[in-house]
């Protein structure tokens, strides 16, 4: 599932051609994306017009031995 903030900002008309052009790379490489690369943030949030932060990952630190439930 694609974060819910990467589908609605790709969701609009043009937006994910827009990404692929100024990222390098083809449309179809872009609708595969379920989180934004995090060499492709940057420009994600600008075009888009959104705050990079809300394209960043959260990474989890567990405790040595404690699983993902």
């Amino acid at each position: 599932m694609r974060h819910p903030i990467l589908e609605d900002a790709l969701s609009r008309k043009g937006a994910v051609k827009k990404v692929a052009q100024a990222c390098g790379i083809t449309p179809s490489a872009v609708c595969q994306w379920r989180n934004v690369p995090k060499k492709h943030v940057e420009i994600v949030a600008r075009i888009t017009g959104r705050h990079p932060d809300l394209f960043r990952g959260v990474t989890v630190v567990r405790p040595e031995g404690e699983g993902v439930r």
